[in-house]
């Protein structure tokens, strides 16, 4: 991270242009940084091509800390979402930093196959992002229990009274199939994150939320399968005052994604992360 931007920009932006403004790249491109034309590793390459702050798991900090610039952003109830992409200039065999288009990083989008909603799904945040294929497929949805026939998913919101429990029901499709590494990573753990939604900061160059937290952690113990797909679900009780919710998982062991070390290879350190989806009591 070179510092071109700071958190006050990306807050002026979105207020200038709520409907344009809408995100930011979660993880860099360059992901090959590390990888040599003969497939061996670079010990002194770095993924991302960030020059002063490394990559976590892949991502951006502003991405990958918890407590950090995306959910200082949700927190204040901002419609701000993140998406991965290749930047592809050079491929690594041919002594670039980089993957092909969707060969490492992807960005999945809920929608009909037609520009328009492609664009639509883009702009109202039903997006999740992933590296090496770690997963194919995220559905979240989020029910209250007064109101089970509503349900909101990536991007949504989900007006309950006050005082609600809300479910929330994840499902991942962990393929069984090779990447382009010719792996099939495994997915170990999943994270349901939630934040409050507190309303404008009055620092608007902070880059933190502190009350973001890890409501549940998911492993194979946890979930239940069906052919490729993990399902679980977890009950917040009573919920009174705006949140959100979102989902990240992994193929390590790491809790939080630490800083991407030089010549590390970048297919076996694979996350993704689905966008939030906001839950507000309401009379």
């Amino acid at each position: 991270m070179d510092g071109r931007y700071d958190p006050a920009e990306f807050r002026n932006w979105n207020d200038a242009a709520p409907k344009v403004a809408v995100g930011m790249e979660g993880a860099p491109g360059h992901q090959a940084g590390a990888i040599n034309p003969d497939g061996s590793l670079d010990l002194e390459g770095r993924r991302g091509g960030y020059s002063k702050v490394p990559t976590m798991g892949g991502f951006d900090p502003m991405t990958a800390r918890l407590g950090g610039l995306w959910d200082s952003m949700l927190s204040e109830g901002r419609r701000w979402w993140v998406t991965a992409t290749s930047d592809s200039h050079r491929h690594w065999r041919e002594g670039g930093s980089d993957f092909w288009p969707g060969e490492y990083s992807k960005t999945y989008v809920l929608a009909r196959r037609d520009h328009t909603d492609i664009m639509d799904g883009l702009r109202h945040g039903r997006i999740f992002v992933t590296t090496g294929d770690l997963v194919s497929a995220v559905d979240v949805k989020v029910t209250g229990s007064r109101s089970r026939r509503k349900a909101a998913g990536l991007g949504q919101e989900l007006v309950i009274r006050p005082g609600e429990n809300v479910t929330v029901e994840i499902r991942v499709r962990d393929p069984q199939a090779a990447n382009s590494a010719g792996q099939n990573p495994q997915v170990s753990r999943i994270d349901l994150i939630s934040g409050s939604v507190t309303g404008p900061v009055a620092d608007r160059g902070t880059d933190r939320a502190p009350e973001t937290k890890v409501l549940r952690r998911f492993t194979a113990a946890d979930w239940r399968r069906d052919g490729d797909d993990l399902i679980m679900r977890h009950r917040i009780g009573k919920v009174r005052s705006g949140l959100y919710l979102r989902v990240r998982g992994t193929n390590t062991a790491e809790l939080e994604p630490s800083e991407d070390p030089a010549g590390e290879n970048p297919w076996g350190d694979l996350w993704f992360y689905a966008n939030p989806t906001f839950v507000t009591p309401r009379l």
